[in-house]
């Protein structure tokens, strides 16, 4: 039985908002919003990160047939290195809120910290994507988008193995940066081990 809540605030309709790929050397930031049906369940449907592959693919298939509105939200490695990684999370979740079909009235943010999105009042909530099902529906929404993004990447910069790491500092991920230097895909800003840029940007 999925001990998931289907809402917090108590109002309707409410959105669940969360991102993946924040601690990534590579890669966007995506961030994801979903509404869900008031009566919606699964037993399967939890936190992207409890759920193998497998499940989050057939997880995600689910959502898009089932939700009400979601959106996704991408900001790429330069603009991360433009306003920073916090400001580019925040960034990507603000325009997976407006590309919702439906204005939500509450919205439910995973982790702690959030900029308040104009005339829609939030909450912040530490571990939601494990807690509420519309934020582990847009767990799954995010890191299975950018998870296709980084394995498509992966076949015009094969030596980071992205298609394993997804752009994540692993070992392999440094060591490939010691050998390979920077892509244009990786964050200048966060610590690449002083890699060489060798490609142009």
């Amino acid at each position: 039985m999925n001990e998931l809540i289907s809402n917090y605030s108590g109002t309707y309709p409410e959105a669940g908002i969360d991102e993946a790929g924040r601690g990534c050397l590579a890669g966007p930031v995506v961030a994801a919003a979903v509404i869900l049906p008031q009566d919606f369940t699964h037993p399967h449907l939890n936190d992207s990160k409890q759920l193998s592959a497998a499940r989050r693919s057939e997880m995600r298939a689910l959502i898009l047939e089932h939700a009400l509105a979601w959106q996704v939200g991408i900001v790429s490695p330069g603009r991360i290195d433009e306003i920073n990684i916090l400001n580019a999370t925040f960034e990507a979740m603000h325009i997976a809120i407006a590309g919702l079909g439906i204005s939500p009235v509450y919205l439910c943010i995973d982790g702690n910290r959030f900029r308040p999105y104009p005339g829609i009042p939030h909450s912040s909530l530490v571990k939601g994507d494990s807690k509420y099902l519309h934020i582990a529906a847009a767990s799954i929404l995010a890191k299975t988008t950018r998870d296709a993004m980084m394995l498509e990447l992966h076949q015009s910069f094969p030596h980071y193995g992205w298609d394993q790491n997804k752009g994540y500092p692993t070992a392999a991920h440094r060591a490939a940066l010691r050998e390979h230097g920077s892509s244009p895909w990786h964050r200048l800003s966060f610590r690449l081990q002083e890699a060489p840029t060798l490609f142009d940007t």
